[in-house]
């Protein structure tokens, strides 16, 4: 345990449980706002409709073009149209490529956010930001971006498909994970990347025998805003350097990528963070597996992605993704080198079990 640690977290307003839907004209209200838009992805425009028709003359409308990794031209065009409309407040309805879009308008409009999330992203409870521009994508961190408030319904996840259920959790696990060997982590950060790495590995191995669980939906929930607060509050390392590298350079789907890069990153830094991995062994209930494949088994387990390969990465990618990685590191417990990341991505690829 860190016996000296700073414990300064911002804060969001949290409304949970199946049903909360029904109090979104008083959050809004107590946003002070008066003109929502909404915010969503091409396939979720039916849920923003709803949203929006529950809000009546407090929406000025649906925006529906949020898409993976924020174009900076997608981020544009949304704070024109808010700006247009008059809005006052965005409502983002869905997972992290809505959340972004949000972030991306509170930036430099600086409204307020209302998120909804439908997946485990846990987007929603981090000041970070992503934006895309010719092929790069760029993170930060604004205060002004964290939204305010966050309704998470469980009920509003059951039409989830399974398979993106099973990826958007293990991403959430991934946050948690590297949170604990972050290196401005703390005890606290750490007592909720354990419970919410719990939580998900239980509620996804709920979810595969029944995906219409509420019970297990609800799990999930919970173990993604605990997850997603560890992320919004202390630093990554590797694996979401590698997963930025590869969704921002190469278009590589967000959650898949997290689900197949997480053991090998895990394995990487396992001897450099002994209590970390520690923590996620217990979390996982596996004792008597190395953390890296006791998370690979949990995948397999899940019939998750386990290889970049199946994700439309080429193995001619894996030199130039290994640059792009090593050109602006993270801080990671384990020093950065070169070749065994090139080994590390290579595994990854072909999706071998971690060394």
């Amino acid at each position: 345990m860190k016996n000296e640690f700073i414990y300064d977290v911002p804060q969001s307003r949290v409304i949970f449980g199946a049903g909360s839907i029904q109090y979104l004209q008083r959050e809004i209200d107590l946003l002070g706002a008066k003109k929502a838009l909404v915010l969503c992805t091409p396939e979720q425009v039916e849920l923003a409709e709803k949203i929006s028709s529950i809000l009546g003359e407090n929406s000025v409308g649906v925006f529906a073009k949020a898409v993976m990794h924020v174009p900076v031209e997608s981020a544009k065009e949304a704070r024109d149209v808010a700006q247009k409309l008059g809005a006052d407040c965005a409502i983002a309805v869905g997972g992290g490529s809505t959340t972004g879009l949000g972030k991306a308008i509170a930036l430099e409009y600086d409204l307020p956010i209302l998120a909804i999330p439908t997946t485990y992203a846990g987007s929603e409870m981090t000041p970070v930001y992503g934006i895309t521009e010719n092929g790069i994508k760029k993170t930060g961190k604004d205060p002004r971006v964290l939204p305010k408030t966050v309704i998470y319904d469980p009920e509003l996840t059951l039409s989830l498909p399974l398979e993106m259920s099973i990826t958007s959790g293990i991403n959430a696990i991934a946050h948690a994970a590297e949170g604990l060997y972050a290196q401005n982590g703390n005890p606290i950060m750490s007592l909720l990347a354990e419970e919410g790495i719990r939580a998900l590995a239980e509620g996804l191995k709920k979810l595969k025998n029944d995906s219409l669980d509420i019970e297990a939906r609800s799990l999930c929930l919970y173990g993604a805003w605990l997850c997603g607060y560890v992320l919004g509050n202390v630093g990554m390392a590797i694996h979401h350097k590698l997963c930025h590298t590869l969704g921002g350079s190469f278009n590589l789907p967000h959650a898949p990528t997290h689900t197949v890069i997480l053991p090998h990153a895990i394995a990487y830094n396992e001897e450099s963070a002994p209590e970390a991995m520690n923590r996620i062994k217990r979390a996982l209930g596996a004792n008597d597996s190395t953390a890296a494949n006791a998370l690979f088994e949990l995948i397999k387990t899940l019939e998750g992605p386990l290889s970049l390969k199946d994700l439309g990465l080429t193995e001619s990618d894996l030199d130039k993704a290994t640059e792009i990685a090593l050109a602006n590191p993270y801080w990671n417990p384990k020093p950065i080198e070169k070749n065994a990341i090139r080994t590390l991505l290579q595994n990854a690829y072909e999706g071998n079990p971690p060394n």
